[in-house]
């Protein structure tokens, strides 16, 4: 059973990546503190750093790009206020971290399984190849849109079986939609396919698996400000209409089961 906590972590290091038009845009996180061996690929924490005092009264969620017994990884890009100010953070600052949160992706070790990215949402299948039993059945398909290298495809590239599919322009989007239907495709009918990316993304990948009779899942990426169902700010619907709460009963659901 995953031990949830909240805890004071200690910012270890903080590295830029990639050379977008918009530097230090994308970062690797580490944050240093004991007791994260129990957790689930595709559960996420929330930050909240002490230097933000009042000024920014929610934490921030992020996918766990990996976690250990020292500390946890995480990936993230600058999109607002809050992932600002952690690009900002020094090492040695303090960091609040509750969870880790949520339900995980599935784990079949006997089964091939296609990991789908897109953008951002390459970061938990970080910890998932590097957990997984048998990273000889995983697959990872990649979408994105700025620079491969201001991601961490290639620490997956290495490993695994991948390829990368770039939305250079909105023209390529047709293209790039071909391809992951294709990918899915090839899956079915006893594969299973996890995803995790924007919901245009996550809608596209619903609907090929739906289709083409593959299990799939899909991690969403709502806004959250609580983490843990008090806020009822990330609230969707599932597949019968019914409101659930993403951080509490997902973020991880099988694509049937919810609506995007």
């Amino acid at each position: 059973m995953t031990r949830r906590t909240c805890r004071e972590m200690t910012v270890g290091e903080l590295t830029p990546l990639g050379q977008s038009e918009r530097p230090g845009e994308f970062y690797r996180l580490r944050l240093l503190g004991p007791g994260f061996g129990t957790w689930e690929p595709g559960q996420f924490v929330m930050l909240r750093p002490a230097s933000w005092d009042l000024e920014l009264l929610w934490g921030r969620p992020f996918s766990l790009a990996g976690a250990d017994e020292e500390g946890v990884s995480l990936f993230f890009q600058v999109v607002g206020r809050g992932t600002r100010r952690l690009a900002a953070l020094a090492p040695g600052e303090k960091v609040t971290v509750w969870g880790p949160l949520g339900n995980g992706f599935a784990v079949e070790p006997g089964t091939r399984t296609l990991m789908l990215a897109g953008g951002v949402g390459l970061a938990p299948f970080l910890g998932y190849a590097a957990a997984h039993p048998a990273p000889e059945n995983l697959e990872l398909l990649f979408a994105h849109r700025l620079p491969l290298d201001c991601y961490p495809y290639g620490e997956l590239a290495a490993r695994l079986r991948a390829e990368a599919v770039h939305e250079a322009t909105p023209a390529d989007l047709p293209r790039v939609i071909r391809r992951i239907t294709e990918k899915i495709a090839e899956y079915a009918p006893d594969g299973l396919v996890l995803a995790c990316g924007p919901t245009p993304f996550l809608r596209t990948v619903r609907q090929a698996a739906l289709d083409h009779g593959v299990r799939a899942q899909v991690s969403l990426e709502n806004r959250m400000a609580c983490g843990v169902g008090a806020c009822l700010g990330c609230v969707c619907r599932d597949g019968l209409g019914h409101h659930v709460q993403v951080c509490t009963q997902g973020p991880v659901f099988w694509a049937g089961d919810v609506q995007l």
